[in-house]
């Protein structure tokens, strides 16, 4: 099992990064791994998305069940894929003094995955691995970009 902890410090709000997490169909637009981003189901809670992954000749797709809590979390679990294990969590902490509205946040990615079988590990995984390291950084280059700098 692969796991990987990024945390990044930003000047957005809790409630602009979640925006941009959960904001699945758009994907395609900024990550470049991601060929295409569907949401199969909303739920009362989040949704189940299904991400195709083309980069550096592979190609994959892979679902899961994303549950939301506004604007403070996003929790990933695997529905199906080349993964026998992936899940994580997107947590937005509201940094600055109590009671006053929140301009700034910490941003912080926990992932675990592993790879249904030794094959799938060996091709998948140098790309997955690149891909997941640099999800974080993906997400503040939108922020600038739908925000502007800050």
């Amino acid at each position: 099992m692969k796991h990987v902890k990024k945390s990044v410090l930003l000047w957005y709000s809790p409630r602009e990064m979640y925006d941009l997490v959960t904001d699945v169909p758009r994907y395609p637009q900024f990550l470049p791994w991601c060929d295409r981003a569907d949401v199969l189901e909303t739920h009362d809670d989040g949704v189940t998305a299904r991400l195709g992954m083309h980069y550096m000749g592979v190609k994959h797709a892979f679902t899961t069940r994303n549950s939301n809590v506004v604007p403070e979390s996003v929790l990933m679990k695997l529905v199906d894929g080349p993964f026998s294990l992936l899940e994580g969590t997107w947590a937005f902490q509201a940094l600055g003094r109590p009671g006053s509205e929140a301009q700034a946040c910490k941003v912080e990615l926990d992932l675990r995955y592993a790879f249904a079988g030794k094959a799938l590990e060996l091709v998948v995984s140098p790309v997955f691995d690149r891909i997941a390291n640099t999800l974080v950084d993906s997400f503040v280059k939108r922020a600038e970009s739908v925000y502007g700098p800050r």
